[in-house]
């Protein structure tokens, strides 16, 4: 992976992954997500860095000799992983999930909500990243959030929405970047559907992918 730590908690055995009759799959896990994290900026300083590094500006070229910038929050943009010997084709459109379809209520065949990196940032917050799926009679939506808190600095939240519906020839595929500094929150502990509502959208992207 490249980056000099990795979060307190991986659980690299686990991962979703969905397959389709032509031996070709999109795979969620936690190594190729990581992959994705900058190994080289270390962009996001806790509330009290610049004070830490008052009291140790003698110490400045130890340190930082010692540790090498990354970026520490484990950030990342990962939207999933093709496989097979010809992968999926995915094209941009303006096609979006009908988030209304999916409040109908309809028999849940299969659900699963599996955790697959967290980390408390040395007490600072906390990183992690999970995945759901829900399939349906005539469909199926999967969530990839990446959440991230640093206490007294920002909340961020990277979200893979994609959703199938029988029939069609293809996977609608929605990625989200949304973030704000935690001053500007009023509740940055509530529920983190809230905060999602409440953050500002950075990156806005939605894909077909062809099946």
């Amino acid at each position: 992976m490249d980056i000099p730590a990795v979060p307190e908690m991986i659980f690299g055995n686990t991962f979703l992954e969905i397959t389709h009759d032509s031996n070709r799959s999109i795979v969620f896990n936690a190594v190729d997500a990581l992959r994705l994290v900058d190994n080289k900026h270390d962009l996001v300083k806790v509330a009290y860095a610049n004070e830490w590094q008052k009291q140790r500006e003698g110490c400045t070229e130890i340190i930082n000799g010692i540790v090498k910038p990354f970026d520490w929050t484990y950030s990342t943009s990962y939207k999933g992983t093709f496989k097979g010997e010809n992968p999926f084709k995915e094209v941009e459109t303006l096609e979006r999930i009908d988030l209304e379809k999916l409040k109908q209520r309809e028999k849940i065949i299969f659900y699963q909500d599996l955790l697959l990196f967290e980390d408390e940032l040395g007490d600072n917050g906390t990183a992690e990243l999970n995945v759901k799926i829900r399939v349906m009679p005539t469909s199926f939506f999967v969530l990839l959030r990446f959440f991230l808190r640093v206490d007294d600095v920002l909340i961020r939240i990277n979200d893979t929405r994609i959703f199938h519906e029988a029939g069609t020839d293809y996977i609608l595929r929605e990625y989200s970047s949304k973030e704000k500094n935690i001053k500007d929150i009023p509740n940055p502990l509530a529920d983190v559907n809230i905060l999602s509502t409440q953050l500002a959208t950075i990156i806005d992207l939605a894909h077909k992918i062809m099946l």
